[in-house]
């Protein structure tokens, strides 16, 4: 475990870049494999303005790394943060904690304030405005988006204590899971059903990509279910019912295009409906 915490603490960003590219590839190649839908478009196309926020994402961590990287050393130097502050543990232990706790504050948390606050839904819609969720739907997010997430990173960094290492070790582990909970692929229900217990699974998460409320406000999870299972906002929905999008923005050609997604968020604020009793497949 010690070996792994000091290769994150030092990864190089060309390793971030690989797992980056590697993840897409490889979940690229799977959904040609076994998809869940079998979508009538033209996959580079819909790639394009995906990839394009992939990169503005990048460029936002990266200009801002060094806060990250700073809050982490003075939380070493002054022993501060939750996991500083209880009982001596294993490290495997302290790493597991502090990943999970990360993933609470720095993940869960953001995503479901995103869904409640009108200003920050309307910076997040971007993410749901996609009509065709593959795996490089994982970081379409608007570049406002990726400064709000980024703060609560850091927040959580600050207040749980998580050295540099895990931080990394938590990103890259994040990266992975959100091109695979994403990613147009179809395991077998037992499977997905067995993996949704501990992990966000690709089944799990797409009920949150669903047009129409209440299941566009559920399953907030990044990488662990703990938190939806724990506080209340776990659902379950037929995967091939699904229907993608937002049912308040439904204009597919603006949905894809990178200056319309850019200019989204300053569209007036649309209430979203609830699913009717069909919808909800009752």
């Amino acid at each position: 475990m010690q070996t792994i915490i000091d290769y994150f603490e030092t990864i190089p960003s060309l390793h971030r870049s690989l797992i980056l590219v590697g993840g897409i590839t490889f979940f690229w190649i799977l959904e040609g494999a076994v998809p869940l839908f079998r979508f009538k478009y033209k996959k580079w196309k819909h790639a394009l303005p995906n990839l394009f926020f992939t990169f503005t994402t990048i460029l936002v961590n990266f200009a801002l790394a060094f806060l990250l990287l700073k809050t982490a050393d003075w939380t070493a130097t002054n022993d501060f943060g939750i996991i500083n502050w209880l009982p001596e543990m294993p490290l495997w232990l302290y790493v597991i904690l502090g990943t999970l706790l990360l993933d609470f504050v720095g993940a869960y948390l953001p995503h479901y304030v995103e869904h409640k606050v009108k200003p920050l839904w309307m910076i997040h819609l971007v993410h749901h405005t996609d009509h065709n969720v593959d795996t490089t739907t994982a970081n379409r997010h608007h570049p406002l988006e990726s400064l709000i997430r980024f703060a609560f990173t850091l927040v959580g960094v600050l207040i749980i204590g998580t050295p540099i290492g895990i931080v990394f070790l938590y990103q890259s582990l994040s990266l992975v899971a959100t091109q695979f909970s994403h990613a147009n692929i179809k395991l077998p229900k037992k499977v997905d059903k067995a993996l949704s217990w501990v992990i966000v699974s690709p089944d799990m998460h797409k009920v949150h990509h669903h047009y129409v409320l209440p299941y566009t406000d559920s399953n907030y999870g990044n990488i662990f279910s703990i938190w939806d299972r724990l506080l209340g906002t776990y659902m379950e929905y037929d995967r091939d019912a699904i229907v993608y999008g937002v049912d308040t923005f439904p204009d597919e050609v603006e949905n894809g295009s990178i200056a319309g997604l850019l200019k989204q968020p300053f569209h007036k604020y649309r209430k979203p409906t609830e699913a009717t009793t069909s919808q909800r497949g009752i």
